[in-house]
């Protein structure tokens, strides 16, 4: 919908694009519960992951790390509403890959460990503006806790694995991958491409990185990590 509203939604129309956006994000989470593609639980997880993603954007905004140059009536200060969708969408993805693949782990982290961990990347994404930038650290508690983890899903009867943490790198890859395509559509622009767009730099992929973590946990909590042990249908 983001590019596809860049080439083809018309710009004197009476409804702003953004607006658009936030009512069609609207419309397909209602359709993903009305055919139960998502449960209710996982929906108020994915809520809360929305309501973090919000916040960070209007904090994000008012300090001019990115902006949202159009018109919009749902919005809050200079964030327009949909934006909370991209958030959730990510959260969403990984409830639903969850159960659809049926994971399985082996040495996964202490969950209490990883809303630490959570916590603390949400944390210093406002504070690293103000004082020290801790991220170097978070990426080493980040490997630390997920080094030793393997992820095991299967894809039709086929059991297959991978290192979580590499799981884990490969969705950001296609986060920042996506994250390139809105900007490319002009649906935010970070300082750099005010004039002229350019590609999102790889600083962003750590970023996102921390971000997907933080999605991660919240799913995991309602999920509850099964050992590759347990008992499963065959």
């Amino acid at each position: 919908m983001l590019i596809a509203t860049r080439y083809a939604y018309p710009a004197d129309a009476w409804l702003a694009r953004y607006d658009f956006l936030f009512l069609a994000a609207l419309t397909v989470q209602i359709l993903m519960l009305r055919f139960r593609f998502e449960t209710w639980q996982e929906v108020k997880i994915i809520l809360i992951y929305h309501v973090i993603g919000t916040i960070m954007e209007i904090f994000k905004t008012s300090v001019g790390s990115w902006v949202y140059p159009e018109h919009a009536i749902f919005h809050i200060g200079g964030v327009p509403l949909f934006s909370g969708f991209m958030y959730a969408c990510i959260g969403s993805y990984l409830a639903r890959v969850w159960r659809l693949f049926d994971f399985r782990f082996t040495r996964h982290p202490p969950l209490a460990a990883l809303g630490l961990l959570s916590v603390a990347i949400y944390v210093n994404f406002f504070t690293h503006h103000f004082t020290i930038d801790l991220r170097p650290l978070l990426f080493l508690a980040a490997a630390i806790l997920f080094g030793r983890s393997w992820i095991y899903y299967r894809i039709w009867r086929r059991w297959r694995s991978m290192p979580l943490l590499l799981g884990l790198l490969l969705v950001t890859l296609f986060i920042w991958f996506a994250e390139n395509a809105g900007t490319f559509s002009g649906v935010w622009l970070y300082p750099q491409q005010r004039q002229q767009w350019v590609m999102v730099g790889l600083g962003k992929f750590g970023a996102w990185f921390l971000l997907l973590i933080v999605s991660y946990t919240l799913v995991a909590l309602v999920n509850r990590p099964v050992d590759r042990r347990a008992p499963c249908d065959s």
